[in-house]
């Protein structure tokens, strides 16, 4: 068991829920401690109750957020849950309608009407979350009939744990202007010192972004990088079956056959697959000369132009994709395929220029179909 890989798994470990693994993991929080605290400038909490790392990005990175999420109410109304919740007694009871009313009369963004489906679908995603995340449970009812009557009630218990769900911040969050403001207040008030911002930050874009890029000649975190590979990639290596690889714009860290460590890339899976087989084709079309890298290793294309080349994937391999990929339609598939190398951080895409920038990771991934020695099917490479 990997204490620190479980630590930045789950969002927290309840001992009312996992007892066996809370008294294993806080057995091993000694070493843990003092890595997290002054590589990546973190803090452990831990109560009676739960163990819980606190995580944040060195770089925000497009996939980060609530994945059952699919607007920005839904952040918003979660929010107002956890007011709602911090009022509550550990184990007391509420009814549904408590929390609506709560909700009508607290949320200034805008008005909220109960009586539209999409408000009440937006809140249902939102108690769901709550739900699966222990932050209260459900005593009688489900959120489901709320869907279909506003009237609807369900009986939901306070678990008294999400007071630990928001982090600490060093600062009043309401003279915050910006979401900027958000990521500069960690490095705010009592660590000021250059060198240990730019070492943690370096520790969590590592940990956390499927690649770290030298975005220019002068880029500090990357040079930081290239200078302390080896300590690096040492002190990662002592807690997590991983190595750092640094290429000449680029840096990785490669997950061992024994980790878990969050999403990895690729899954076993026929999105993986395809995509693997576009990096062999833009492999392929470099070799060819079809297509140039930048100085950086990055390629620039038009979005017409980076649709066309998941068209030719598509024509090439889609007799080997599962029926739900080849029952798809050009434009499905080509948005599908977009959205997912987009939040793998395979590639960048500016809506308003139309432009696409291939990241230098599809350079060290590359997938083909070879023919089995029986048979007519084959295996992705």
């Amino acid at each position: 068991m990997n204490a620190l890989e479980i630590l930045l798994n789950k969002r927290w470990i309840l001992k009312s829920t996992e007892r066996d693994l809370y008294y294993k993991v806080k057995d091993q929080l000694g070493p843990i401690k003092k890595f997290v605290n002054e590589k990546l400038g973190y803090q452990i909490i831990m109560t009676p109750n739960l163990i819980k790392l606190e995580k944040l990005p060195g770089k925000p990175e497009i996939w980060m957020g609530i994945g059952a999420f699919t607007k920005t109410i839904e952040y918003g109304f979660l929010c107002m849950v956890l007011m709602f919740l911090e009022d509550k007694e550990v184990e007391e009871q509420f009814v549904l309608s408590q929390l609506t009313e709560y909700i009508q009369v607290n949320y200034k963004a805008e008005r909220v009407d109960w009586t539209f489906y999409t408000n009440r679908r937006h809140l249902i995603r939102v108690l769901k979350f709550c739900v699966e995340s222990d932050l209260m449970k459900i005593n009688d009812g489900s959120e489901e009939s709320f869907a279909g009557d506003a009237s609807e009630e369900v009986l939901y218990e306070n678990t008294g744990i999400s007071k630990y769900f928001m982090r600490v911040f060093p600062r009043d969050i309401m003279d915050f202007d910006s979401p900027k403001d958000f990521y500069a207040s960690e490095w705010i008030d009592g660590n000021e010192d250059r060198g240990v911002i730019r070492r943690q930050r370096v520790y969590r874009r590592i940990l956390m972004s499927l690649g770290v890029y030298r975005d220019d000649e002068d880029d500090d975190d990357f040079l930081y990088i290239k200078n302390y590979r080896n300590v690096i990639g040492g002190e990662l290596e002592s807690f997590l079956d991983c190595s750092l690889q640094v290429h000449k714009t680029s840096a990785y860290l490669i997950v061992g056959p024994e980790s878990s460590l969050g999403r990895s890339f690729p899954e076993n899976n026929t999105m993986s697959d395809i995509i693997l087989l576009m990096c062999g084709l833009v492999r392929e079309q470099i070799e060819s000369e079809q297509i140039k890298l930048n100085i950086d290793e990055t390629i620039d294309m038009t979005v017409i132009e980076f649709e066309a080349l998941i068209e030719t994937c598509r024509g090439r391999y889609s007799a080997n994709f599962s029926k739900t990929y080849r029952d798809k339609t050009s434009i499905e598939f080509a948005s599908l395929i977009k959205r997912e190398m987009m939040w793998m951080g395979l590639i960048d895409i500016d809506e308003e220029n139309q432009n696409v920038v291939i990241r230098p990771i599809t350079g060290k991934l590359s997938g083909a179909y070879h023919s089995k020695n029986r048979g007519d099917t084959e295996d992705v490479e």
